[in-house]
């Protein structure tokens, strides 16, 4: 069964009702790794071996995040920028990810109507993750479409955070359709998984 790693970066978790509930329900799939980087590291200060060991140590990174500034928190981007180095994750000799799976599991404050062509935002959620998915392509793994809740502000997160913890937990029965790297985006109720 594939092993799961599940890396939370949000920077004020405390008042968010539903990456706070994502992360409690997480919290009941057995078999998946879970870290908090804003806890493990308040002050940026990345330990990138253990970060490298851990990433080599799993088949399946899951990045959980509320979408800020039409990207991912500070801390992630630092992450990413230390951990996924040359020589590990790209360049010459950089193919000890090759064949992982990324997949992100974001939050927006706009609606998905926010996040249509002509919508307030201009592009589909897809588009701003694009630097995330290139990066999974340069480091040779596959990117899974993301788990994505819009209007997270005002949502009910209880629906969410279940799905959240199927998703989890279909990952390490191995349940999960191929199709999940086909979709542009998975919620809670369209996850594409096997009967198992």
């Amino acid at each position: 069964m594939p092993a799961v790693l599940h890396l939370l970066a949000h920077p004020g978790l405390a008042t968010s009702h539903v990456n706070a509930a994502m992360w409690a329900a997480a919290r009941g799939v057995a078999g998946v790794t879970r870290a908090d980087l804003y806890a493990r590291y308040p002050r940026h200060d990345i330990d990138i071996a253990a970060e490298q060991a851990r990433l080599l140590a799993h088949e399946v990174i899951v990045l959980q995040f509320p979408l800020f500034w039409y990207s991912g928190p500070a801390l992630l981007k630092d992450w990413i920028d230390l951990t996924l180095e040359h020589g590990f994750a790209y360049g010459a000799g950089g193919d000890r990810l090759h064949g992982k799976v990324l997949q992100l599991a974001i939050t927006t404050g706009g609606t998905a109507a926010a996040y249509a062509p002509g919508g307030h935002n201009h592009h589909e959620v897809r588009t701003f993750l694009t630097p995330f998915e290139q990066t999974a392509r340069l480091s040779g793994m596959r990117f899974a479409a993301p788990y994505v809740l819009h209007g997270a502000l005002l949502a009910d997160p209880a629906a969410h955070a279940a799905g959240f913890a199927r998703l989890l937990a279909a990952w390490t029965a191995d349940r999960v359709a191929p199709e999940v790297f086909d979709r542009a985006i998975l919620t809670h109720d369209t996850l594409p998984l096997t009967e198992g």
